[in-house]
């Protein structure tokens, strides 16, 4: 198996919170593009917090939706090897530098992170950021397909907890 190249973050100087999933799908990976797959939430939900439940249609339209509400898109790994797409056929995973994108961009205090995946990778190489009073974070439920047990409503309602602060300044 080859290993996997993950994508550059989503992200400006006005970003005051990032949402790191894992490490992006087969789907994802094609299409260069976050959250790729038809039947991932991601965009759904973000369409229902920031745009009257519209999704776009053209992908840089759809993360400028998101910079436009100060939040950054991620993933907690750079690289790693996997068969197909789930969380759990991910080894040898190589971690992205957080502390470098910190240090580029200090606006950043409220991690999220989509899926249980995410943090447990983040927390594995990031420690003394977890440490850290000035952080807030937020391991919330995944907005993939294989995550059926939550149904888009319960994902709505936790995710609207952790974007509250964007949901409400809109």
């Amino acid at each position: 198996m080859e290993r996997l190249i993950g994508f550059a973050p989503s992200i400006d100087e006005n970003c005051t919170t990032i949402i790191l999933g894992s490490m992006p799908s087969v789907k994802s990976l094609e299409q260069q593009q976050y959250y790729a797959h038809p039947q991932n939430r991601f965009w759904k939900l973000m369409a229902i917090f920031f745009n009257e439940g519209i999704i776009p249609t053209i992908y840089q339209e759809r993360l400028e939706l998101l910079r436009k509400n100060h939040i950054a898109l991620w993933d907690s790994i750079d690289s790693c090897i996997r068969e197909g797409s789930l969380d759990s056929a991910i080894c040898d995973e190589v971690p992205n530098d957080f502390k470098a994108l910190f240090a580029k961009y200090p606006k950043i205090k409220t991690i999220c992170f989509n899926g249980g995946k995410s943090f447990q990778c983040f927390k594995k190489y990031n420690k003394d950021i977890l440490k850290d009073k000035t952080y807030t974070f937020y391991t919330l439920p995944s907005t993939s397909p294989a995550n059926a047990k939550f149904r888009l409503p319960m994902l709505q309602e936790v995710w609207q907890q952790a974007l509250a602060r964007h949901i409400n300044n809109k």
